[in-house]
């Protein structure tokens, strides 16, 4: 296996960490069938979420090595972890003025080591060794779910089912392990169920001491009940189940935060709510909830000089993944001292400008045929209201002087206009197309936006089948 040297989010530790092989990863998003909801509280839940489209994630995300590396390099984070300038109310703000609705954070990653003030093991941030354990905003998870509370964020709580610090899941009297549990848990039953009470416990912690939560954001989705006799060792799966009694686990969280929506990560089933899809975006419309999650740079945790996307990238990936009926969870990774990095910020202030604009075309949107038109993408309000979304070239600055819209078709009498700018725009029906004229004053209030946004009232969905490339003259 490739070996690489990864920061991770927050720890000022350097950690030696081994990239997984491929057929690893690949098991990662392999998923069962969808199951719908049937929770009225549920459902009422996803449909706020739906309309929030725009999310933000601090991630920390190693990548494993051996064992005996993992226990001698990462076992020393507690001792030099203390993010001295960490400000959960500047990240909110940050992510606010983005235009962000909602935050998923990481309570627990596959490390184990707990971002929140567990009771059910020491390896935590608020632990007596930890040289932060004593500032007063030593409980991470809390102090990061109060402020973006305070700013009117959905709160999500990202958690990690597998823990390989957890004696019970990698157990050191048994072989080196790989990323699953090392043991048959068909054979050693009372220690599975010491992991799995352990588990339920820090869920019951998160979901009835940290406040109201919508999300319970569960990863490491090769850990679930499912049996695969036919597993060849180092194949990165094992016979034996790995059963976290999801049944029990929803039920308990969602007796604490009634309507909880559950994401069980790439399991199918009752408890994925929504998909999620990650570091890419489907070609098409799916037929169920689902979240594009993406790093704003190539790394989910903080990497000096790491490779930022620019804003423009980000809202042209915002549009098509809205108008294909997702939302978008942007990871922004802090770095060993707990602040945003200025790169990061900066992209943030960028995005937020965009959409102090053209958030009306974004929130509250679903999908609406034909969805994707050449450079438009199109979205549509609860009150029938449709926004045709041009994604210029690099090269273009201002959106070209005429559009031919082959999506929904516009009401009698509409008055069409383009965010950013007052003017109503002239146009006309053209068989089976609406021609809407753009005026060279109009196209110069908007100039350098990175995207243009035409808004129809109440417009007639059209028909679901592909349509030709849009004509667009410059």
């Amino acid at each position: 296996m490739k070996c690489v040297i990864r920061k991770l989010l927050f720890p000022s530790t350097t950690l030696l960490l081994c990239a997984l092989a491929a057929p690893l990863l690949a098991q990662e998003h392999v998923t069962g069938e969808y199951v719908a909801e049937t929770d009225a509280r549920v459902l009422h839940k996803l449909e706020q979420w739906q309309d929030w489209k725009f999310g933000f994630m601090v991630h920390r995300r190693p990548e494993g090595i051996s064992y005996v590396d993992y226990v001698r390099k990462y076992e020393q984070l507690p001792t030099t972890f203390n993010p001295t300038r960490f400000d959960p109310d500047a990240w909110a703000k940050a992510a606010k003025e983005a235009g962000m609705k909602y935050v998923v954070f990481t309570t627990k990653h596959h490390d184990g080591f707990s971002m929140f003030d567990t009771r059910q093991t020491d390896y935590r941030i608020t632990a007596p060794n930890v040289p932060f354990h004593a500032d007063p905003r030593a409980n991470i998870a809390k102090s990061v779910f109060d402020a973006f509370r305070q700013q009117g964020f959905g709160i999500g709580a990202y958690f990690s089912k597998p823990d390989w610090h957890h004696d019970d899941y990698w157990a050191p009297d048994f072989a080196t392990p790989d990323r699953n549990v090392n043991y048959d848990t068909r054979k050693h039953p009372d220690r599975w169920r010491r992991f799995v009470d352990f588990t339920h416990a820090q869920i019951g912690e998160l979901t009835s001491q940290y406040g109201p939560l919508d999300i319970l954001w569960l990863d490491g989705g090769w850990m679930n009940a499912r049996e695969h006799p036919d597993a060849v060792p180092g194949s990165g799966v094992v016979p034996w189940p790995q059963d976290i009694d999801m049944p029990g686990l929803a039920a308990l969280a969602r007796r604490n935060q009634p309507g909880l929506i559950v994401v069980d990560r790439a399991v199918g089933g009752r408890y994925e709510n929504y998909r999620t899809p990650e570091q890419k975006i489907p070609d098409a419309p799916l037929p169920y909830p689902w979240e594009t999650c993406m790093t704003l740079g190539d790394s989910w945790s903080y990497v000096p000089n790491d490779n930022y996307k620019s804003a423009r990238s980000v809202v042209r990936m915002l549009v098509d993944v809205v108008a294909k009926g997702g939302n978008y969870l942007l990871n922004v990774g802090p770095d060993a001292n707990g602040e945003l990095p200025p790169v990061a910020r900066q992209r943030l202030h960028e995005i937020g400008k965009w959409m102090d604009t053209n958030g009306r075309a974004i929130y509250g949107s679903r999908a609406v045929a034909p969805y994707r038109d050449g450079k438009l993408r199109y979205t549509r309000l609860h009150d029938g209201t449709v926004y045709a979304i041009y994604l210029p070239d690099e090269e273009e600055t201002m959106p070209p002087s005429r559009l031919t819209l082959h999506g929904p078709v516009p009401a009698p009498g509409a008055k069409l206009r383009l965010l950013g700018a007052d003017a109503v725009l002239p146009w006309h029906r053209e068989g089976e197309a609406t021609a809407v004229e753009i005026p060279a004053a109009v196209r110069e209030k908007v100039k350098g936006a990175y995207a243009w946004a035409v808004e129809l009232p109440a417009a007639h969905a059209g028909s679901l089948s592909q349509p030709s490339a849009v004509a667009a003259e410059p």
